[in-house]
């Protein structure tokens, strides 16, 4: 069957609109992993994007009858883009549906491109099933993003396209997961000519749909998927894409935010080109991958898929690449409320290079500060300076891997308010659109008190609160069937140490 998609690839039609893009070698990240690492950069198509490969390709096989009545998609953007440079191309009539929570540059693209577009849902499931509506009810061709042979196809010309640029011996190519059309293409020509190639599988930790499919051995649906990265944030892995999956891909590579976000900056600091989130999974995955198996001297490729990224979340991933690279630590530490105790505890910290420091005045016994600091050489010299806290006597809690400290209590340190009775702390997630901070206030305020209250615009498409209620100890099953009722994604924080130290 690889031998069936290895003929399609070679016949595949993309080259009227897509452009052969360079595989560059990352000399930076090469060198301090002491591996070769090859980029493909597919961010360089003209839609920024490898999804106008498979798109083309499949629109190439529309008869004449089929172009009269249009096509129509559901993406999160990339696709969506593909889709619509392809139609603009042969000229045929195109109905793009995307969620509301794609990022406005891809709507945007999408709209430049002269394509009709609507906003439906907030995820690509909700605008799968209505595009699949409108192609029944108006006879368009739906041009599927990744469960689709042609499609498959096309975006198996990178895997032919790689083999042609790095004639020597590759050990492992890395790919961002999404629906799983881009791994099937690449898997299915990689295995079919050169299978000692390994094939290793990229996806988000709160998106992985391939991930949990193969441990499963049958196709899963997950319950929710983070949407940081938004263009591989799919639920369940297609079903032809699974098949080839299955007998193809040698391992799938889990990564957090932090670690994309860090990949991102590895891949500005050597190309001076910014990916997307999705588009630098394959980047963070390989250096798991390395970081886990502790090989060197091998040549590794990863797939730049894209880099279609709002200007505004580059604040947010700036925040988090330093820790996504184990090179900032956060902790809280507690200091003697006393004359000179503020300047001892500096001094001990005066060879590090400091990003973030918060204090303020609680009591006249104990102090706590919130401190961000910059470190070359990884978990060692973390630990390093904890036993150094240790030695002079301070009590700390490490922060760096603590999400509602990340978000929110660095933002919000010095605000402790002991005279607040059955305070409760929540944190929430809800679709970032207009009116939608307002809506949630409102459904909030209604029945108790809100005592605390943070939210900043981190530049993603989920919004970030985190919310303090005065909740008596008999409402408490009451209130938590409201917030089921509620929708939102939220998570109990009372506990947490950050709201203990900073907030209570």
């Amino acid at each position: 069957m690889l031998t069936e998609y290895v003929d399609k690839i070679l016949n595949a039609r993309v080259y009227d609109v897509a452009i052969k893009t360079p595989l560059d070698k990352m000399p930076k990240l090469s060198q301090r992993l002491n591996n070769a690492v090859w980029l493909k950069r597919e961010d360089l198509q003209p839609v920024f994007s490898f999804k106008l490969r498979g798109a083309y390709n499949r629109m190439a096989q529309l008869t004449d009858a089929e172009r009269a009545q249009g096509v129509v998609t559901a993406s999160a953007g990339n696709h969506a883009q593909g889709v619509a440079l392809s139609a603009k191309k042969m000229g045929v009539s195109a109905l793009i549906v995307m969620p509301k929570t794609t990022p406005k540059i891809k709507v945007d693209a999408v709209r430049n491109f002269g394509a009709e577009i609507k906003l439906h849902g907030n995820s690509y499931d909700d605008a799968y099933c209505y595009a699949r509506d409108i192609a029944e009810e108006q006879g368009r061709v739906f041009i599927h993003p990744y469960d689709d042979p042609d499609v498959i196809a096309g975006q198996g010309t990178i895997a032919l396209e790689i083999v042609q640029q790095h004639p020597e011996p590759i050990d492992a190519i890395f790919v961002p997961v999404g629906g799983g059309g881009l791994i099937a293409g690449i898997a299915a020509y990689i295995k079919a000519t050169t299978p000692e190639v390994k094939i290793i599988g990229v996806e988000a930790d709160d998106s992985a749909c391939l991930y949990h499919a193969l441990a499963a051995n049958e196709r899963v649906i997950l319950d929710q998927v983070g949407l940081f990265a938004d263009g591989t944030a799919v639920r369940q892995i297609g079903e032809e894409p699974f098949r080839i999956a299955r007998e193809t891909v040698d391992e799938v590579v889990l990564v957090d935010s932090d670690e994309i976000c860090a990949a991102i900056m590895d891949i500005f600091d050597d190309t001076r080109s910014i990916a997307e989130p999705s588009g630098a999974l394959a980047v963070a995955g390989a250096k798991k991958y390395i970081a886990n198996n502790g090989v060197v001297g091998q040549h590794f490729v990863a797939i730049d898929s894209g880099a279609n990224i709002n200007f505004d979340r580059l604040r947010h991933v700036a925040e988090r690449a330093e820790l996504g690279e184990r090179r900032e630590v956060l902790f809280a530490a507690t200091i003697n409320e006393e004359a000179g105790s503020f300047q001892q505890f500096c001094q001990l910290l005066s060879e590090q290079s400091i990003t973030e420091f918060n204090y303020r005045y609680a009591d006249n016994n104990k102090a706590q500060v919130f401190v961000g600091l910059q470190l070359d050489g990884g978990d060692k010299v973390r630990q390093a300076l904890f036993d150094s806290l240790d030695l002079a006597g301070y009590q700390w809690v490490d922060f760096s891997d603590n999400e509602m400290a990340k978000l929110h209590i660095r933002y919000m340190v010095g605000g402790h308010a002991p005279q607040i009775e059955n305070e409760k702390l929540y944190r929430f997630e809800f679709p970032e659109r207009p009116g939608a901070l307002l809506r949630f206030l409102t459904r909030m305020g209604q029945r108790w008190n809100i005592s605390l209250f943070h939210y900043r615009n981190h530049g993603a498409a989920y919004g970030r609160v985190l919310v303090g209620v005065q909740v008596a100890d008999g409402e408490q099953n009451e209130f938590h069937q409201f917030l089921n009722e509620l929708g939102y994604q939220y998570w109990q924080e009372t506990d947490n140490p950050a709201y203990q130290l900073f907030l209570k």
